[in-house]
């Protein structure tokens, strides 16, 4: 069984930073930092971890901000020469050269709390702080309450020469980064970060460029015409490298059968043909599987490029149902052919879905467009002898 992603921040890993910190502040008081941090930290989760051992943080480290932040400066292990997040199964209790990797997250946050009154010390502890494993939490207090040095600053930093630092300029800066304070301005008008991702979109880590593609998808939850717009002028005659990252930024849209979006990857079309769909078992039990099976049927005399999806209406606690959209297949279907596509979709219980019995109905879009539609039933273990309610 794997480990819980908690454990990412356990008591191993407070004593293991106490040598780091200890070396840069002969001065810190360990006892005192060892027990705030690990009081009952095994009971919670891994966000509520981060936040206590930050409180410890707050308790122990010099009441000056300048010089905390000195202390966790020197106690940081070398920079990462590499582009990519740390690996959790490379960051254990292994501090012996410093401070890096989830550690840092309660480091970051004790610098976004108490370095508001000297943003610019802070920013330059969180460059730091970046490299040895994120500052996206950490960065974006300072982007609500200081806005044009916090703008000013990324727009230097995305030709940085560090690939966590150019990574940080787009991830830091998402309107809704998850775990990740949610910047409302952002949300509400994304044109500040655009300069931003026009610089990092052909960068030469592919971390930078999975963030810019993330970032886009951000905006286009809000601002879909902003993400369509970005297609239009950055698509044709794209490198491999943009093509994907486009691709990734626009899957909201695609998913959704937005028109701009499908347009911008040729994919506006209806598909010109039959669409067939079956489904078995038509009565699933929680926590089994609907198999599906698509035949299409061209009716065309070219070949057609179809991007299709599949939305599951999930009933919801009233008795109405709710869509979801789910990735399926993008194929290119020659003139006058024929094919037939399957798939399962799995009915596992979920943290993020509350499921309720009932007629569950399954539609396929091809190119945005519903072309086939089929029900099955939802039972429920407890009304498993019953009507599936």
């Amino acid at each position: 069984m794997a480990e819980p992603f908690k454990n990412l921040i356990d008591p191993a890993l407070v004593q293991a930073a106490v040598g780091p910190l200890q070396r840069a502040c002969p001065a810190f008081d360990v006892e005192r930092f060892v027990a705030l941090a690990c009081d009952g930290l095994e009971s919670l989760e891994l966000k509520a971890r981060a936040m206590q051992v930050c409180a410890a943080l707050e308790a122990t480290l010099p009441p000056d901000f300048e010089t905390a932040a000195d202390v966790i400066e020197a106690a940081l292990a070398p920079a990462e020469g590499k582009g990519s997040l740390p690996s959790p199964g490379d960051l254990g209790g292994n501090l012996r050269d410093g401070l890096r990797g989830w550690i840092l997250w309660p480091a970051g946050e004790y610098i976004a709390r108490h370095g508001q009154d000297r943003p610019q010390r802070a920013l330059a502890a969180l460059h730091a702080l970046t490299q040895r494993f994120t500052a996206e939490f950490a960065i974006r207090p300072f982007i609500v309450r200081h806005p044009a040095l916090a703008f000013a600053t990324l727009q230097r930093w995305a030709t940085d020469p560090s690939p966590q630092v150019r990574r940080l300029v787009s991830e830091g800066s998402r309107p809704r980064l998850p775990w990740g304070l949610r910047l409302q301005a952002l949300v509400r008008d994304p044109s500040p970060t655009l300069p931003l991702l026009a610089a990092l979109q052909d960068d030469p880590n592919e971390d930078v460029r999975r963030s810019v593609a993330n970032h886009l998808n951000d905006i286009a939850k809000d601002h879909p015409q902003v993400v369509v717009a970005w297609l239009q002028t950055h698509l044709p005659g794209a490198p491999a490298t943009r093509r994907a990252l486009l691709r990734h930024a626009s899957r909201t849209l695609v998913k959704q059968g937005h028109p701009g979006a499908l347009q911008a990857w040729g994919l506006g079309a209806a598909l010109r043909g039959d669409a067939e769909l079956t489904l078995d078992p038509r009565r699933v039990m929680l926590g089994g599987e609907v198999r599906f099976t698509l035949r299409l049927r061209s009716t065309s005399a070219r070949a057609q490029k179809l991007a299709i999806d599949y939305a599951v209406h999930h009933v919801k606690a009233d008795g109405s149902r709710t869509p979801k959209v789910f990735k399926g297949w993008l194929i290119e279907l020659p003139a006058h052919a024929e094919t037939t596509l399957a798939k399962g979709h799995s009915l596992r219980p979920v943290t993020t879905r509350r499921y309720h019995g009932g007629e569950h109905a399954l539609v396929v879009q091809v190119n945005g467009r519903p072309v086939a539609e089929a029900s099955f039933t939802l039972v429920l273990p407890r009304a498993a002898d019953g009507e599936g309610r």
